[in-house]
Parts: structure tokens; C-alpha cells; sequence
């Protein structure tokens, strides 16, 4: 970590680099956010934006389990929970009885209230609340290290399996046809993206995780004209938005993940603006 703040030191020219919680923040944004904008090109094409948005609501139950088995360590507990919560969901979207997001709703619900619940009644909800918009500026060097392996297994996911993912979004009975486990990928995938919301909800939020995940590749989905482009602009706009949004909100004084957030979100409506007029051209 000594040589990347050296390094941060050497190459940006900004005051903040005096503060280590700062460097540690940057370090953390420029591994999630190309995290975000590789899973969320999925996530948008699968039509799944609901799906992580439940995940992050059934966070707070994976950290009302983590109180009631008395851990200090909520990370266990919320992905444990997470993964169960994410292959029910998976299941019962399997079985066909009812629309996918008509049972992502039901689960989303039972998930957030049935945390609110345990926690309001096991010392107040209130001590718990940090985790609703999330704090980068919290991250540690043992947490960065975290976030690395994840994106390097992501990575490595996307290389083996992801003309597999693509074909079974597309058309799965025709993945079904070469072959393809399909039910088997769709439940690599929702593992991935558990994994992922969990890993990072601690410093990012549970109400705007599924922001920060949808948003630069929705403006990708804009702009771009290959699934390649589309994979650069989704990581590019990204990590723009990641790193340009942590130095506003410390010269402005506002919270690091709305001010993210809010910076993809200026970029998607010039995103939808473009490809607009280029469809007229």
C-alpha cells in the first residue's frame, strides 16, 4: 500500500493526497467501480436491475442475523444471507408460477422488513443505520485488498463464462440446445452479483448499491454499438463517475456515494440524449 500512496502522492496534484483515508477511498473506487461496470452490463441486458436492488434491501437481515449470533463481523453473515436469499430468488423465478418482478418484489420486502424488524428490536435500528448510504471513506487497506481478489476473480469469470452468460440472456433455449447448463449459470451469476452487493455495501449503501450498479452501463447501453464498446463504456463511465464524484463531494462537503451517483446519473441523461439523436441522424 506504501508504494500506491507514493504513487498517488507523485501523480495527482490535489491537497487531499495528504489524507490517508482519502488515498484508501481512491484506491477502493478504482477496483469497485470497474466491479460495477462489468456486472451491471449484465444485470441491464438480463433485465436483473430489481434483482440487486432486493440484494442490497436483504442486507440489512444478514446484519440483524450477524447481531443475533453476537459476530462483529457483518460481512459473514450479510453474504451468507445474501447467497441463500439470492438461489430462493432464483428458484422461484425458475418455476414460472408468477412474474420475475412481481417475486423480486415480494423478496425485497420480506427482506428489508424482516431486518428492520430484528434490529429494532435487538438495540435500535438506529446504530445500524451507516449502512443505508454506505462510507468509502471507511475503507481499509485489508478491505481494498478484498475488493482486488473479487474483481481479479470477476475478471477472470468474464473470460471463461461470459459468452455462455450472454447466450443464455439472449435466447436460453437455444443455450439449452449447445449444451449450455443454463440454470447453472443463472445461479454462478446471482452468486456473483451477492457476493459483489455485500462485498461493498458496507461503503457504498444499501440505497444507492443498485444505482451505482445499473446507471453506467444503462449509459453505456447509450452510447455503445458492440458488446465490446459496451463493456468500456459501462467500466469507463464508471470509474469516471467513481472518481470524479469522491473529489466533488470533498471539496463540497456531501456524501461520497450520492455524489457518485448523482454524477452517473448526469452522464446517463447526456448518454440518452446522444443515442437519441443518433438514431435520427
Amino acid at each position: 500500500m506504501n508504494a500506491l500512496y507514493t504513487l498517488i502522492d507523485t501523480i495527482l496534484p490535489f491537497d487531499w493526497t495528504e489524507f490517508t483515508y482519502m488515498k484508501n477511498a481512491l484506491i477502493a473506487i478504482l477496483i469497485i467501480t470497474p466491479l460495477f461496470g462489468l456486472v451491471g452490463t449484465m444485470i441491464v441486458n438480463n433485465k436483473m436491475s430489481f434483482f440487486s436492488d432486493a440484494l442490497g434491501h436483504s442486507a440489512l437481515t444478514g446484519i440483524a442475523i450477524g447481531v443475533l449470533l453476537g459476530t462483529d463481523n457483518y460481512l459473514l453473515s450479510m453474504m451468507g444471507f445474501a447467497l441463500v436469499f439470492a438461489l430462493c430468488i432464483s428458484a422461484v423465478m425458475g418455476s414460472g408460477v408468477s412474474s420475475s418482478d412481481t417475486i423480486i418484489s415480494v423478496f425485497s420486502s420480506v427482506g428489508l422488513a424482516l431486518g428492520v424488524v430484528i434490529l429494532s428490536a435487538t438495540g435500535g435500528f438506529a446504530k445500524y443505520s451507516a449502512y443505508l448510504i454506505g462510507d468509502i471513506l471507511t475503507v481499509q487497506p485489508e478491505e481494498i485488498t478484498l475488493l482486488a481478489v473479487l474483481l481479479l476473480a470477476v475478471i477472470l469469470m468474464w473470460i471463461f463464462f461470459f459468452n455462455k452468460f450472454m447466450l443464455s440472456s439472449v435466447n436460453a433455449d437455444l443455450a439449452a440446445s449447445k449444451n449450455i447448463h443454463v440454470s447453472l449459470l443463472q445461479n454462478m451469476f446471482v452468486i456473483i452479483i451477492a457476493v459483489l452487493v455485500t462485498a461493498t455495501i458496507k461503503w457504498v449503501g444499501i440505497l444507492i448499491i443498485n444505482s451505482l450498479l445499473v446507471l453506467p452501463a444503462a449509459a453505456a447501453r447509450n452510447l455503445a454499438r458492440s458488446m465490446r464498446s459496451y463493456h468500456f463504456w459501462a467500466v469507463g463511465i464508471s470509474l469516471f463517475s467513481g472518481i470524479s464524484g469522491l473529489i466533488f463531494s470533498y471539496y463540497a462537503g456531501t456524501a461520497a456515494g450520492g455524489t457518485i451517483v448523482l454524477v452517473a446519473a448526469v452522464i446517463f441523461f447526456i448518454s440518452f440524449f446522444i443515442g437519441k439523436r443518433a438514431e435520427h441522424a
